[in-house]
This record gives structure tokens, C-alpha cells and sequence, in this order.
């Protein structure tokens, strides 16, 4: 071949190199770890909901375009006042913790966009906050039932953030701020019922030690009974005279004294 036709070839090779690498940026594109992507066909298809890109070196027409989703566990903290049963304002801090369901983002970005942190979460988790705040009395907030409201704010939020491709990891309640004078009636009547608990608690061990005394009393009188019932004048002269005759076969020194009393025993008078 020689260089007039080498020429044009080379310099169509090199305006497609350039064009290559101008167009680079919009043709290869890389998908890191924690992330997904999906593409929107501008000239056929539109956005492809269930084609999600993976981790990974990817290729496009330089028309379409990525539009890339951090996955990743995200956590937002937020401060709310909400009113409890009563209408009372409570100020309320919340943590949560989520992320995109990996294989639905293509639906995330239909439905809420790149911004649906600000468009979808912290709204559903305001509503269920309210929600289930405005359930319970200030009191039972702050201390009786503050698991159990934590928990059903938890259920409300995690069913309402699935329906929309949300994952919720963890929802936790950091602190209740209630009005000084509704917060110190209710660690007030806190205290007098721990009080009357433990009040409640030694009057039920005393009754409790006072029914052992009277049981223990009950069944040495009945053993006494039996004992007194059993203890005849024959009985009792039977076994006096059995140790008299003990005492009188040791070989120890004594003096018998024979009685004559009412039972007719001896008395054993030793020198030791």
C-alpha cells in the first residue's frame, strides 16, 4: 500500500482515537463497591428498572446515561417536637439507619430520585414518629412504655420505607425532652411508686415470717401433745426405775437413798 492511500486511513484512525477518548467519560464507566447503577435509554427503552449494574467496569452508549446509587448503610439524625395523647409537646432525637434495596433501585430512582433521603425517609420517619407518639401519654414516653414505642415506631417505619425500596437497619430513640414541671411531677410519682413497692415489699415478707413463726408454733404444740399424751404415771415409774438400776450397776461410789414419795423412786447420792 502506498502513503496516499496509508494517509486517510491514519488520519481516520486518529479522529476516532480522539473521538474515543473525548467520549470516554460518557462510554466506560466503573461502579465501585457499595454502589449500583442503572441506565436510562434516551432513544429506546428509557430507564431499565431490572437491569441493575453491578460492581464493576461498565460500557454505554455515550447517549444514555448512569445514574449510580450509593447502597451503603446511611444514618440521618434527626430532632422532632410531636404532641403526645394529651397534646403535650414533647422534643424528641432520632437516629435511623438504612439503605436502598440493592436490587430495586431502578424503582428508588423512578419513584424518588437521587434525592430520596430528604424526599422518602426523613418524611416516613417523621409520620411514624408522630404517629405513634401522639398513642401514648408523656408519661408512658418517658418511662413505663419507651421500649414499646420505640418498637412500634420501628414497625410503622421499616413497613412504609419496604414498600418504597427501602431497607431500615435500626431506629433508636437517643433522648425525650419533656417540660421541667411535667418532667419532675413524673419522676416525683416514679419515686413514690418505687416506695410503695418496696413498702408493699417488706409487709409481704413480714406476713410471710410471721405465718413460718405461727406453722413452727403449730407444729411444736402438736408434738408436745403427743409427747404428754404418751408420758403415763406407769411410764414415767418404769423408766425411773430403770435408771436407778443403771446408777446402782456403776461402779462408782454412792449412797441409795429408798424414797418414799409419791412415785417410791430412790435418790442416788454419789461422792464424784
Amino acid at each position: 500500500m502506498n502513503n496516499s492511500k496509508l494517509l486517510p486511513l491514519l488520519v481516520f484512525a486518529l479522529i476516532g482515537l480522539i473521538a474515543i477518548f473525548s467520549l470516554s467519560s460518557s462510554i466506560f464507566f466503573t461502579i465501585e463497591a457499595g454502589e449500583r447503577a442503572v441506565i436510562f435509554y434516551k432513544f429506546g427503552g428509557g430507564l431499565d428498572k431490572e437491569d441493575i449494574k453491578t460492581p464493576g467496569f461498565h460500557i454505554k452508549a455515550p447517549w444514555n446515561t448512569a445514574y449510580v446509587y450509593d447502597v451503603r448503610e446511611n444514618t440521618r439524625e434527626e430532632q422532632m417536637d410531636v404532641l403526645d395523647k394529651n397534646g403535650l409537646s414533647i422534643a424528641v432525637d432520632i437516629t435511623v439507619r438504612f439503605h436502598p434495596t440493592y436490587n430495586r433501585v431502578g424503582y428508588l430512582h423512578e419513584n424518588f430520585g437521587e434525592a430520596y433521603i430528604t424526599t422518602l425517609v426523613i418524611p416516613e420517619v417523621r409520620s411514624a414518629v408522630r404517629q405513634v407518639m401522639g398513642r401514648f401519654t408523656a408519661e408512658e414516653i418517658y418511662s413505663t412504655k419507651r421500649s414499646e414505642v420505640e418498637t412500634a415506631i420501628t414497625l410503622e417505619t421499616e413497613t412504609s420505607l419496604a414498600d418504597n425500596n427501602m431497607e431500615l437497619r435500626a431506629l433508636l430513640i437517643r433522648s425525650i425532652n419533656l417540660p421541667e414541671q411535667i418532667k419532675a411531677a413524673i419522676e416525683n410519682k416514679l419515686q413514690q411508686e418505687q416506695e410503695a413497692l418496696a413498702y408493699q415489699f417488706r409487709l409481704d415478707k413480714e406476713k410471710s415470717e410471721a405465718e413460718r413463726k405461727r406453722i413452727a408454733a403449730e407444729g411444736e404444740a402438736k408434738a408436745n401433745q403427743i409427747i404428754n399424751s404418751s408420758l403415763t404415771d406407769e411410764l414415767l415409774k418404769m423408766r425411773g426405775i430403770e435408771a436407778t438400776m443403771g446408777l446402782a450397776n456403776s461402779p462408782n461410789s454412792k449412797v441409795v437413798v429408798i424414797g418414799s414419795g409419791k412415785d417410791g423412786l430412790p435418790l442416788i447420792l454419789g461422792n464424784n
